[in-house]
């Protein structure tokens, strides 16, 4: 078995998340994403349901699919507001706040690790949104963590 290992903190295998631009799609990834939490990659197909006379059960077909990335992220204020000595217009320039306020499109790439051997990682990329910031800090997390979700426009492309 050659089983998915992401292997919390030791580098070149943990799972990893790239952002761009997409108008920059030549420098790839422009902003490596730190402090990943929680990572969920939706791949829901629809499906249109219908009932016939004839039939016991209700009838199903597969439509097109909802895609999504969410996780959570430990907030890294550089890469969440950006860095002015980045150059301009690129995604680790902009930060992740004006990415979505912004509501700038996209191209992203998520490294889900490699398998306890280090040699056959894959990565799952796309195109899409930035969506459902909301940081948070209590006295029992004291630090900024928010939920993020990057909406897919289309399809995976995994390789």
């Amino acid at each position: 078995m050659a089983y998915i290992y992401p292997a919390p903190g030791v580098s070149g295998v943990q799972a990893t998340l790239g952002i761009s631009v997409e108008a920059n799609s030549a420098a790839s990834p422009e902003l490596n994403l730190p402090g990943l939490q929680d990572v969920t990659i939706n791949a829901a197909n629809d499906a249109f349901t219908w009932t016939q006379l004839d039939e016991a059960s209700k009838k199903q077909i597969a439509t097109t699919a909802t895609n999504s990335l969410s996780m959570n992220i430990v907030l890294d204020q550089t890469a969440f507001f950006g860095d002015s000595g980045e150059t301009a217009g690129e995604a680790d320039y902009i930060g992740v706040w004006t990415l979505s306020t912004n509501k700038t499109y996209l191209d992203f790439e998520i490294y889900l690790g490699d398998t306890s051997g280090g040699d056959t990682g894959k990565t799952i990329s796309g195109k899409g949104y930035i969506t459902g910031l909301a940081p948070t800090v209590s006295a029992d997390s004291p630090v900024w963590v928010s939920p993020i979700t990057i909406t897919v426009d289309g399809d995976y492309t995994v390789s």
